[in-house]
């Protein structure tokens, strides 16, 4: 993925920043002295991921980037010479509302959180932008058409853990978040059997404080589901 970070939209490039394995893009422009504002675009361009932010020179009055560090899974035994192989995931995922509430996933027995509760969405095919791998996820995930609305956050995560087929990984994911509305909601149904979602439903605005959401999908909702439009 590369950062390409401008003053205003339509300006020149300002800052770039290829995201390296196990960078966080945040830490990474904080850095180089500069901070995101907003989340302007995001594309394909040469087979690569190009997020377009506006960003603005850090001052003394900023804010560092709060990074969060995993580590190694607390459970995870690691055989003798064993090493973890590389992966860096880019994916997108999108708070989505409508008038029957917010939309969420329940990961399933494959996932490293299972019965804990996501946004849907899930990482990018070879040369697929990333709205476009959005919809796909969300069609699989849930059965839903959507309407994106905007690109609100890019969160990186990074530990070492085991993928559902066994293989020791050292795991980098990035996370391209949108907000989104479906304007014709019907009764989610997992069309990808046997995947990371176990389960999708509607779940009513007043009640999704009760399920228990993996950290990230809770910040998101915390931040940004009262400004997602119903229609």
């Amino acid at each position: 993925m590369r950062i390409v970070g401008v003053s205003s939209p339509g300006a020149g490039e300002l800052v770039g920043l290829t995201v390296q394995h196990g960078q966080n893009p945040h830490q990474e422009l904080w850095r180089r002295g500069f901070v995101i504002n907003n989340l302007l675009s995001a594309r394909m361009a040469d087979d690569e991921v190009v997020l377009t932010v506006q960003v603005s020179r850090r001052t003394h009055s900023s804010r560092p980037p709060r990074i969060k560090h995993r580590g190694a899974d607390p459970s995870l035994t690691i055989e003798p010479g064993e090493v973890p192989v590389l992966n860096q995931r880019i994916a997108a995922y999108a708070v989505i509302r409508s008038p029957r509430g917010v939309l969420g996933c329940e990961c399933s027995d494959k996932t490293a959180v299972p019965g804990l509760w996501q946004l849907p969405g899930g990482g990018l095919m070879p040369g697929e932008w990333p709205h476009e791998g959005l919809m796909r996820e969300v069609a699989e995930e849930t059965g839903q058409e959507v309407r994106i609305n905007r690109l609100i956050d890019l969160q990186s995560d990074h530990w070492i853990g085991r993928a559902p087929n066994g293989v020791l990984e050292d795991f980098h994911a990035l996370r391209i978040i949108y907000t989104a509305t479906c304007g014709e909601p019907t009764t989610p149904t997992v069309i990808d059997i046997d995947g990371t979602t176990a389960r999708a439903a509607w779940i009513p605005i007043r009640q999704w404080r009760g399920l228990p959401w993996t950290s990230g999908s809770r910040s998101l909702l915390d931040k940004h589901l009262i400004h997602v439009p119903l229609q």
